[in-house]
């Protein structure tokens, strides 16, 4: 059987990324892989020589962090990455994830991407605000494009609002959206190789953000075939192995919010019962069998 590597952030601490992290080593090992959870920062790759060099050459890594020079570098010394370099990448970036998703045939909230700022003590011109709310409507939210548990996530309501996430944001990449669905409710379609396996509508009575981490709880739901076709077709999109879907519902509509590659599972596995990590490390273990893992 195959050896796999599951890598962590180096920093890593919350008890629910752990958990996550030894879920799917327990089910790779229960299915007679082999599973050692790694921090990432022990150089397990370097460029030496001009040439990428490998300290351990695993079968395969199960990627947990977002270092797209570690993924970039592994991939290039012809390990197998879950997911794959440059499907963390796209949506890592919440940007580029509606960049790559637009004219994919989902729905996606109307998106203005933030243009750059070099200097703290550049002022956010009234005519932008202006531009934002005109074309968004109010409320709308801004959103830091690099983040998860929703930091870096705010709901303006009107043109203050928005001026102040405008000046909180302006150094950091980000990008405004129309407001869509209910507040503090979507649903977090978890796909795995291709297939929606598990959902649970996310609600919070006590803040417009449904994630867990913010005090949000999940309750298992059966989706319309429309809202299982768009998580899956998110994931075919992007090319990923597993990852979690994000769906806001306009209408009976489905909205792709974002779409997570290491999206937690644990809320999900307790109150649907399915077994995530489990079907995982199966659709993992069957790829490497199939052609080397391709």
């Amino acid at each position: 059987m195959p050896d796999a590597v599951i890598l962590v952030n180096a920093y890593i601490r919350a008890p629910a990324m752990l958990r996550q992290a030894e879920r799917i080593a327990e089910e790779l090992r229960a299915r007679g892989a082999g599973a050692e959870i790694v921090k990432n920062g022990g150089f397990p790759c370097a460029v030496r020589g001009g040439e990428l060099f490998l300290a351990r050459r695993p079968d395969f890594v199960v990627y947990l962090d977002k270092d797209k020079y570690l993924s970039r570098m592994l991939e290039g010394s012809g390990v197998r990455l879950f997911n794959r370099a440059a499907a963390v990448e796209a949506c890592d970036d919440k940007m580029l994830t509606c960049i790559v998703l637009a004219g994919s045939g989902v729905r996606l909230p109307d998106t203005l991407p933030a243009p750059l700022c070099y200097y703290a003590d550049a002022e956010v011109s009234e005519e932008y605000v202006r531009a934002v709310g005109e074309k968004l409507g109010y409320p709308l939210v801004a959103k830091q494009s690099f983040g998860s548990w929703g930091d870096g996530v705010r709901l303006c309501r009107n043109a203050a609002e928005t001026r102040a996430a405008a000046e909180a944001f302006k150094l950091t990449p980000h990008l405004y959206q129309k407001f869509v669905g209910k507040p503090g409710e979507d649903y977090r379609v978890l796909v795995v190789g291709g297939r929606a396996i598990a959902c649970m509508r996310r609600k919070n009575e006590g803040d417009f953000r449904s994630n867990v981490e913010r005090g949000g709880h999940g309750e298992a739901v059966s989706l319309p075939p429309a809202f299982s076709e768009a998580a899956e077709r998110c994931a075919a999109v992007l090319g990923l192995d597993y990852c979690g879907v994000d769906l806001l519902d306009e209408g009976g509509v489905p909205y792709v919010c974002e779409v997570n590659s290491n999206a937690m599972f644990n809320e999900a596995e307790r109150v649907t019962g399915v077994n995530v990590a489990g079907a995982f490390a199966e659709h993992m273990l069957r790829r490497m069998s199939e052609k080397g893992g391709a």
